[in-house]
């Protein structure tokens, strides 16, 4: 009989509780990732900004845009560029770190474009709850914007994490036949 010590248990424990961890903590890691990504959203945002800013080809293109579809002016367009160049960055990390981190088991530490694409569709998704749910707090029901900002962020993480779990890193079930196959 081979011994094995406390800490090589306690590590095997960990590991296993790791790869086999319960919804809350898939949600808290979720949560986590959530957090980098809107640090990486708020710094791309302000370099990407500030970069059209300094460029009077952007500015020109942002000009005749604007002029163009009758929306606004520049700064508009500006921020509205920015904005989507931010959340693209930030969207494709979360989805990196996401598939590497809280839905490992389930995705194999492996990127796929088609999971990628779910996960982008989850986001324009839970951006669309946040964006509803802000609208109807702060005009409506007339909370003040931050509550309203805060109860958003809180059903678009629910909406958001939902669809990855349920939807986009969900366990496919293996078909007769293909054992050993990607399904």
């Amino acid at each position: 009989m081979t011994r094995v010590s406390r800490y090589d248990r306690a590590r095997a424990k960990l590991l296993a509780g790791w790869r086999n961890r319960a919804l809350s903590l898939k949600a808290i890691s979720f949560g986590l990732v959530g957090v980098v990504n809107t640090a990486v959203d708020y710094s791309v945002f302000l370099l990407a900004r500030a970069a059209f800013n300094r460029s009077t080809a952007a500015l020109a293109a942002f000009s005749s845009i604007a002029d163009f579809c009758q929306c606004g002016s520049a700064g508009t367009v500006l921020l509205i560029a920015a904005n989507t160049i931010s959340w693209i960055v930030a969207v494709t990390g979360s989805y990196v770190m996401n598939s590497s981190i809280t839905f490992a088991a389930e995705t194999g530490r492996t990127l796929k474009l088609r999971a990628y694409l779910a996960f982008v569709v989850s986001g324009i998704a839970g951006w669309l709850a946040n964006t509803a749910t802000l609208l109807i707090a702060a005009q409506v029901f007339m909370l003040p914007v931050w509550a309203a900002k805060a109860f958003a962020i809180l059903v678009s993480f629910v909406v958001s994490f939902s669809l990855s779990h349920f939807v986009v890193f969900r366990v496919r079930a293996q078909r007769v036949g293909d054992a050993g196959k990607d399904v």
